[in-house]
């Protein structure tokens, strides 16, 4: 099946895969959020272990699925990986640290005698919720705004060697470039960490039955609702009017005015996601915050997936340099073509991902079983086995 498909179908295919992984990536990060909503919706010691076991239930499927995502990239498009992950170590060093400081904090924190106490795990949560969202926010709109690294090719070997042409491991990206580059990718980093927040509240309000908790988590939705909509649609309208990078069949790499807003109108079907996937995140926001229902996560989780999910496609087909290389390296911008295994490893990888809706399946599967039973004050104090 797969050897029929040209290489370009795979290269696409595979970009289609990751795109999805991507944005269950982001709606998984609502552990994350409501990490950072502990004190905020916990006003007691009981009530901040009942949200600690509602999302520690959920946080190894966030952290299974960055690897999953990573590994995807690194299989079907290893030179991305070997720029980025090679070029700005400090971003995913640090992204990295913040999901071992959450391991550590959902281990120990009600361990007997542990020397650190409560508090110091739950700060631990809570550097994990801000640090891990903001980074890879920030991190994933260089994918549109461009980075500062070369591509070198030994003549003799043939052997790439990516070289990252920033001084500061890829924090330069959040204060050493142009102004208003920055603010583009600081304002998604802001959009994912808010939204991750909105995620966590409606997730605890569907999770946990507790009147006080519920009220806090909807107060919580209806007060941050207009900072995610100001830096969400600040980020949107930004790529959408600016240039973008295109690539031509030679390879040759060009700046397209509106380029992302053009992939919308030449690929409809990613359009109509995008605004499906906008549309659905107000719809659960809107029955979050301003309703009783308790169903926001669902209508949200959906609209994130397909959000994120399009706004992935519109970086990397259409001809798209989806890692572009910014200055005078601008021949150097990664695409689906120039970045990709050989033929043999992603014919290989595609039969290995017919796997992938079996492993969904399960993730559905153990959720349910997860929250077959609601979380209370009672069940909490019976529990022999709490975070």
């Amino acid at each position: 099946m797969f050897e029929q498909m040209t290489t370009l179908a795979l290269q696409e295919y595979w970009w289609v895969i990751i795109s999805l992984l991507g944005g269950i990536l982001v709606f998984l990060l609502f552990v994350q959020g409501g990490q950072t909503l502990l004190y905020q919706a916990g006003k007691t010691e009981i009530e901040r272990t009942m949200i600690i076991n509602a999302l520690g239930h959920k946080w190894e499927l966030t952290f299974t699925t960055l690897v999953t995502f990573g590994g995807a990239f690194f299989a079907s498009f290893p030179l991305f990986y070997a720029t980025s992950f090679g070029g700005a170590y400090w971003v995913w060093i640090l992204i990295l640290m913040c999901f071992v400081l959450q391991a550590v904090a959902y281990e120990f924190r009600t361990k007997a005698h542990n020397l650190l106490g409560h508090t110091t795990y739950e700060t631990f949560l809570m550097v994990n919720g801000f640090g891990a969202t903001l980074l890879l926010g920030t991190a994933v709109a260089t994918f549109f705004t461009g980075s500062p690294f070369a591509i070198d090719i030994n003549p003799q070997s043939g052997l790439v060697n990516p070289t990252w042409m920033g001084a500061f491991g890829g924090l330069e990206l959040a204060f050493d470039l142009s102004l208003y580059t920055t603010f583009i990718n600081l304002s998604l980093g802001a959009a994912v960490l808010l939204l991750s927040r909105l995620l966590g509240a409606m997730y605890l309000k569907n999770r946990i039955e507790s009147e006080e908790i519920s009220t806090h988590c909807a107060k919580i939705i209806r007060q941050e609702m207009p900072f995610f909509l100001l830096f969400f649609l600040f980020f949107l309208i930004n790529i959408m009017v600016r240039y973008g990078y295109e690539y031509s069949a030679d390879g040759y790499i060009t700046t397209v005015p509106q380029k992302y807003l053009l992939n919308l109108l030449q690929m409809p079907i990613v359009g109509i996601m995008l605004v499906v996937g906008v549309l659905s995140v107000l719809q659960g926001i809107i029955l979050g915050g301003f309703t009783k229902s308790k169903k926001g996560i669902f209508f949200a989780g959906a609209g994130t997936v397909l959000t994120v999910m399009s706004l992935f496609l519109i970086t990397g087909l259409n001809n798209t340099v989806y890692y572009p290389a910014i200055g005078q390296w601008i021949q150097n911008g990664l695409t689906i073509e120039n970045s990709s295994s050989g033929r043999y490893t992603l014919v290989v990888m595609s039969y290995v991902s017919i796997l992938v809706p079996f492993v969904l399946g399960y993730i559905v599967y153990v959720w349910r079983k997860m929250d077959h039973t609601p979380i209370d004050k009672q069940n909490i104090k019976e529990d022999e086995h709490t975070y």
